[in-house]
């Protein structure tokens, strides 16, 4: 049988799908039809149907879907069943400000461990998570199976940072950096360009003005 390629923006819409679930599970409902979980999470159904059917038969017509069922398989499906563990390369301002955020445990992911240059100036700002030297970066990730990493890196370091996680056993990066990095078709890489999103949000407001 051949293999079915998923695409990426489904395995990224299966994420929203899981956050509107568990709102609705939050709000005590046990049920959702595909219409109305398809307007929570802003598609079309058939997009909706269309997603899930990639990973199996969910729902039952006229009765929509469970609630729990489906949430707990979303999860099973991007592999959240337990925390899931992440370091982070570079813990500069906005390195530090991500180390705060709580938000990464409540979607099932846990900052085991930062690395910086100078790791004594990371510690002194109060921070919780572990802070090691950039040159324990492989022995942790290996020791420890860590398979994502959130890289926060000057860009002219990115591309050799990014080479030491592959080279450790990471599959996934969530890339920080100004640089677009060149890795194994195995991993992934998701790039956030902060200056790129104000840019392009700047073009909607001024067409806006026009």
């Amino acid at each position: 049988m051949e293999k079915v390629e998923i695409p990426k923006k489904a395995i990224y819409r299966l994420s929203i799908y899981q956050r509107c679930l568990s709102k609705l599970q939050e709000n005590g409902k046990e049920t959702v039809s595909s219409s109305a979980l398809a307007g929570a999470a802003g598609v079309k159904p058939a997009q909706l149907r269309k997603d899930l059917a990639y990973f199996g038969q969910f729902g039952k017509r006229g009765l929509g879907y469970s609630v729990s069922e489906l949430r707990d398989a979303i999860l099973e499906v991007l592999g959240r069943e337990q925390l899931q563990p992440v370091v982070m390369v570079g813990a500069g301002n906005l390195g530090v400000a991500l180390l705060r955020y709580r938000g990464f445990e409540k979607e099932g992911f846990e900052v085991v461990a930062a690395f910086d240059a100078v790791p004594e100036m990371v510690i002194s700002r109060g921070i919780s998570v572990p802070v090691y030297g950039q040159d324990e970066v492989a022995p942790f990730v290996r020791e420890n199976d860590v398979k994502l990493a959130i890289l926060c890196v000057p860009g002219g370091v990115a591309q050799e940072a990014a080479n030491e996680l592959v080279d450790a056993g990471v599959q996934g990066i969530l890339n920080f950096s100004p640089t677009l990095l060149q890795v194994p078709e195995a991993v992934t890489v998701n790039n956030v360009d902060l200056a790129l999103e104000l840019e392009n949000l700047s073009y909607f407001v001024s067409k806006g003005e026009e």
